[in-house]
């Protein structure tokens, strides 16, 4: 094909992070980034997205933008093939397990969205309690989505156990977020990220997963099956934090986190200057 990547390009694996790095200040991809994004995929580059949002999400946001790869979604506890819109190694919490969490969120009065994804592909969603202001936003931002279906406040959301569960998913004051969070961890066979909200730090995120699931998990296994030589991965928050270690070349955006800006190996713009797709641009372009 002409205009093709030379091959050491085509084996420099990008990953980036959405909310916050290559998103802009909206929650949208930029139309540049997305035209160099998508011109560079066509070439033969391999970019792709990691994030703690589900297929649902990532195809709306990444609807205008070409990617040749499947994207790491629900922070690793999948990847989401966007041509052929099917999961791929999908990790499940044990029944056990998902249990023990959902019963220590409720002893914080905290009650988590408990996502579990059906025969169909499609990922239900149950909730049972008041909703904050900020989780009617939540629900009401993703309610629709041809991938995803809330169930709130039915009697079978209060069950002991669900079958098939991927992660739950809390939000919350920031410190009871992550006074949860720790003795979420004392629990065997899961994987806990907590951190504050992008688009409000007051706020707390709490994700509950099987053990071992991360972004740099899924990140390995990709640059595996890719056959990547080379690794650059973008972040900007706590939960960016592993991916980041794992990568050859470790970037921040400059509105990262001081914590991920200290374990950056490099400084690039702001997200408001889409700084990750044009530091992927010049990158290529020095390989030509």
């Amino acid at each position: 094909m002409e205009n093709m990547l030379p091959e050491a390009a085509r084996t420099h694996l990008f990953v980036t992070d959405l909310d916050g790095t290559l998103l802009d200040s909206d929650g949208r991809v930029p139309s540049l980034s997305a035209r160099i994004i998508s011109d560079l995929s066509h070439r033969g580059a391999l970019i792709t997205v990691a994030t703690a949002r589900t297929p649902a999400t990532v195809d709306r946001l990444l609807c205008h933008t070409f990617t040749r790869l499947p994207a790491i979604v629900m922070t690793g506890a999948a990847l989401w093939d966007r041509r052929h819109r099917r999961y791929i190694n999908t990790r499940m919490l044990s029944p056990s397990a998902a249990t023990a969490a959902i019963n220590l969120c409720r002893s914080f009065n905290i009650n988590p969205f408990i996502y579990t994804l059906g025969r169909d592909s499609i990922l239900h969603v149950y909730h049972n309690g008041p909703l904050s202001a900020k989780e009617s936003r939540f629900v009401a931002d993703r309610t629709g989505l041809l991938l995803k279906r809330f169930h709130l406040d039915e009697p079978c959301g209060l069950a002991d156990s669900f079958p098939s569960t991927i992660f739950l998913l809390a939000m919350g004051p920031v410190e009871e977020v992550f006074r949860a969070a720790s003795s979420l961890r004392l629990i065997p066979e899961v994987e806990i990220s907590a951190y504050p909200d992008n688009y409000n730090p007051l706020t707390g995120v709490l994700e509950i997963f099987a053990a071992g699931v991360s972004k740099a998990s899924a990140i390995r296994s990709l640059a595996q099956q890719c056959g990547a030589t080379r690794i650059t991965v973008f972040g900007d928050n706590l939960n960016d934090l592993p991916m980041l270690r794992e990568a050859d070349e470790a970037v921040a955006v400059a509105n990262a986190m001081p914590e991920v800006l200290r374990e950056a190996s490099l400084v690039i713009g702001p997200n408001t200057d889409e700084a990750v797709a044009r530091h992927i641009l010049h990158t290529l372009q020095s390989y030509c």
